[in-house]
């Protein structure tokens, strides 16, 4: 049970923090910009259960899976990289895995996994760079039934702003999501399968590929990519090319994971190896690509273009086959003399 592990100390930078929202006038001055950046905190998991030290998602976020009528702790920390004090609210809140990614509800919005969590203090004042330690209690009741529950632990900062209407809220919040799956015996497995892999450019020309991806497990995944390429133009190698930004998934859940490439790789072609990653699971795909010239669309499944395209030269053929068939169907009326 994860309340038994033994656990430890996480001394890393800033793995968790996931930037929500910086609500702020459209003719805030220069000089609230330069507050917002003076004004940098976040909060950061301490510890994880000693049997996911081996995944890199726990150190990140909260991931587990626990028995109905489970009691857990997680210890977490909310820091400032400021000169001032700052007074800083942390909450739960309710989050959800969906067709768009991990979405986090509005405001404190609550859900069943929030109505699980206990946070030991509402607020924290921190001194100038200080740092205190939040104390997370998760209370899953004996009759929670199977599946997979989705939270986040906010830490956010409001103030107000001068704007043309009046005051205006200033809101920034960080936080720590929660993937809690409860039920009886084992953990459900974490799977997903790579599709086909499309070359491609994005608008300024910058290579990119583009790997259709889908959820074949009964866990949401958080899917990084990254990307090696080999016996380019001249026996060139490049990379590894690693994304900028993870794409999580629900179970049974497709989407796309894209990476962005050197600006100055040759067309090709190239032999490419694509690794994307979820925890401790990772797929491999590869095969031979090449880039097309800037300027020119890549030829994608997804592009609206393409069907239309594809209906038109459709009814096209159709038509000209009709009209053969008619012609050879079509019979002259005989002339005076002639044959019939």
């Amino acid at each position: 049970m994860p309340d038994r592990l033994t656990r430890r100390v996480i001394a890393s930078g800033l793995f968790a923090i996931v930037l929500h929202a910086a609500v702020v006038a459209p003719a805030a001055a220069a000089g609230d910009a330069g507050r917002q950046r003076a004004e940098r905190f976040g909060i950061r998991l301490l510890e994880i259960p000693e049997n996911r030290l081996d995944d890199p998602r726990s150190h990140a976020f909260i991931v587990d899976h626990v028995n109905p009528g489970t009691t857990f702790t997680r210890r977490l920390e909310v820091f400032s990289t400021s000169p001032e004090r700052q007074h800083v609210n942390v909450y739960p809140a309710a989050a959800r895995v969906g067709d768009e990614g991990f979405t986090f509800a509005p405001a404190r919005t609550g859900n069943e996994l929030t109505s699980w969590i206990t946070l030991d203090r509402s607020a924290v004042d921190l001194p100038p760079r200080g740092r205190v330690p939040v104390t997370a209690t998760v209370a899953v009741p004996a009759t929670a039934v199977k599946g997979e529950r989705y939270a986040v632990i906010w830490a956010e900062i409001s103030s107000a702003s001068p704007g043309p209407a009046g005051n205006v809220a200033l809101v920034n919040r960080v936080g720590v999501r929660a993937y809690l799956d409860v039920g009886p015996g084992g953990e459900p497995p974490t799977s997903f399968r790579i599709g086909g892999v499309t070359a491609g450019r994005t608008v300024d020309g910058q290579p990119r590929l583009v790997a259709e991806v889908g959820n074949t497990g009964e866990r949401a995944v958080d899917l990084e990519g990254e990307v090696r390429l080999s016996e380019g133009p001249s026996a060139l190698s490049a990379g590894p090319f690693r994304g900028t930004r993870a794409v999580t998934l629900p179970p049974g859940g497709h989407g796309q994971v894209t990476v962005l490439l050197g600006h100055d790789l040759p067309a090709g072609p190239w032999r490419f190896r694509l690794t994307l990653r979820s925890g401790r699971v990772s797929r491999t795909a590869s095969g031979t690509i090449t880039f097309p010239t800037a300027g020119e669309p890549a030829a994608a499944a997804n592009d609206p273009s393409v069907p239309a395209l594809v209906a038109c030269a459709a009814a096209a053929v159709a038509a000209m086959v009709l009209l053969v068939v008619n012609l050879r169907r079509f019979r002259r009326r005989p002339l005076d003399g002639e044959a019939a």
